[in-house]
């Protein structure tokens, strides 16, 4: 008894340290894939758990009939082993059952991968481009565009030596080290978002794991994906393909703003692209170019 008390009393004591740690450590715990926020993930995630749920009950039949049988008809029990080659109605059941439970898990996972490449009536394009070690975004048709890199206390943190703390590194609450950027992506939600996606020097791989999907940035190659973001919010991500000596090193941010925050956005980032384009114009090109231009519109 005293034994059977020290037991529960120990497993009360794990079980009340697990829970403490998943409490603190949330994201450590999640069993399940990450919930998305776009119409793909969750269809995702529904077929995620259509075929969990086919396999467990799977499972369970298969070895809880092996169980059954080997406890049922051991040989201590005097069971004694059928003598016989085959039986046609057993293997027509095994052939048929599977057929079908395939067809079940094939007809929506096709239709979820012919939903995932329809990029048609996109509301919005936007180029993706890989570099070595950063990404390009280009609004195609707003000329707005801009690089994307690790933010620079993480940067200055990651170096051998530097002696600043990686945990100091935070965005409110939330510990961002090697995850935040310098300029994040900023989309608009509840629009459809056409991405074509390529690489400028080697093979990367542009992923958002709450968007559903990754695409692989191919130099010489455009892929095309789409998203439409439900949910406000901040998406981190990283390259999901090996580039080179700080791959690791070049992460994913995606701020989905509602649409009115996404326009005042976008019409401020091209007011100072035109800024600086006429800044950087040397004086003497500019005083050449407004003569031409005058003759243009005179003619």
């Amino acid at each position: 008894m005293k034994a059977a008390r020290r037991l529960h009393a120990g497993m009360a004591i794990l079980a009340a340290m697990a829970a403490g740690i998943a409490q603190a450590n949330p994201v450590r715990w999640q069993l399940n894939m990450t919930p998305g926020v776009t119409d793909v993930s969750e269809r995702i995630q529904a077929l995620h758990n259509l075929t969990l749920w086919i396999c467990v009950v799977i499972g369970v039949l298969v070895f809880g009939a092996m169980a059954y049988a080997m406890f049922k008809f051991r040989k201590s029990k005097g069971a004694v082993a059928a003598q016989f080659s085959h039986n046609t109605t057993a293997e027509v059941i095994w052939t048929i059952v599977p057929i079908l439970i395939l067809i079940v898990m094939a007809v929506p996972a096709t239709k979820t991968l012919f939903q995932m490449y329809d990029t048609s009536q996109s509301e919005m394009t936007v180029k993706i481009t890989g570099y070595q070690w950063m990404w390009r975004y280009e609004y195609l048709g707003e000329n707005v565009q801009f690089l994307s890199r690790l933010d620079r206390l993480s940067d200055r943190t990651r170096a051998l030596g530097s002696g600043l703390d990686p945990y100091a590194v935070k965005v409110g609450n939330e510990n961002t080290y090697l995850l935040d950027v310098d300029h994040p992506l900023v989309l608009p939600i509840g629009t459809k978002i056409r991405f074509v996606v390529t690489g400028a020097d080697v093979i990367h791989a542009w992923w958002v794991p709450a968007l559903g999907w990754k695409q692989d940035a191919i130099p010489g190659v455009i892929n095309e994906n789409w998203t439409k973001i439900n949910v406000a919010g901040t998406y981190r991500g990283q390259c999901a393909e090996l580039c080179g000596r700080d791959h690791g090193f070049m992460p994913i941010v995606v701020k989905a703003v509602p649409k009115a925050e996404f326009k005042s956005w976008l019409a401020a980032q091209r007011s100072e692209n035109e800024a600086a384009a006429t800044a950087a114009t040397p004086p003497a090109a500019a005083a050449t170019a407004a003569p031409a231009a005058a003759a243009s519109v005179a003619r």
